[in-house]
């Protein structure tokens, strides 16, 4: 039996999960406001790609592995950034229909010209939050986040979470990818950048997101851990049963 306990202390968020033996995970408290991260990430955009090459290819193409993709499926990508997966989802899905959501314009417009250059019209882009999304109950097959758990505050993760499964249809996949946490030292790094100077990062800082999805009711949740030049992602797919 597995039982999950939210708790704050302080200015940090501690999950203990009781299984034969009590894991204490810490989750650092968010540091920037919706605004600050709208403005912060309308200003990263133009250079938002050589971080997400360089520290994030590895666990993107995870999600994508891990998505399952069936040609003919609607797809939505919550946080698309600037499209270095959506662009994918689009190739990967030209018989259905993949829909982006990002609060940064300038992220938006990146992407748009990014997948505009495929020459495919299977898309569109909107300019929205992520906890109230523009889109009827049941309308797709997959949600796939990547890198938007570990900038807000964990009071978010819930609401989020339970948007994205009314929007999906039974049976339908959830992939959530973020910065998480490792006991490895060179992992750890990141970690203490983000104490220190958290603009560093853009605002990442290391969750554990698979308790949250099962306390949002998501079934059959499998995680995969990735690390690239030491930076350490989170791969977590559940299905909405």
């Amino acid at each position: 039996m597995e039982h999950l306990f939210l708790a704050k202390t302080g200015k940090k968020w501690y999950f203990h999960v009781e299984k034969d033996e009590i894991m204490n995970h810490e989750i650092l408290e968010a540091r920037y406001s919706d605004e600050q991260l709208i403005q912060k990430y309308n200003r990263i955009a133009c250079v938002y790609d050589l971080f997400g090459i360089l520290m994030e290819s590895k666990a993107r193409q995870l999600a994508l592995d891990l998505a399952s993709i069936r040609n003919g499926e609607r797809i939505l990508e919550v946080a698309l950034g600037t499209g270095l997966n959506f662009v994918e989802l689009v190739r990967r899905n030209p018989k259905g229909w993949v829909g982006g959501v990002d609060v940064s314009i300038k992220m938006l417009e990146r992407a748009r010209k990014r997948v505009s250059k495929t020459g495919r019209k299977n898309f569109t882009l909107h300019l929205s939050d992520s906890r109230q999304l523009p889109f009827r109950d049941r309308s797709f097959d997959i949600v796939i986040t990547q890198y938007l758990f570990d900038i807000l505050p964990v009071d978010n993760f819930a609401p989020i979470l339970l948007e994205f499964k009314r929007v999906l249809k039974n049976g339908g996949r959830v992939v959530v990818v973020n910065m998480t946490k490792s006991e490895k030292w060179v992992n750890q790094i990141y970690e203490g950048i983000y104490k220190l100077k958290p603009p560093l990062l853009a605002g990442c800082r290391g969750v554990l997101a698979r308790p949250f999805l099962e306390k949002a009711g998501f079934k059959d949740i499998r995680r995969e851990f990735v690390s690239q030049l030491g930076f350490p992602s989170e791969v977590v797919r559940g299905i909405k049963k």
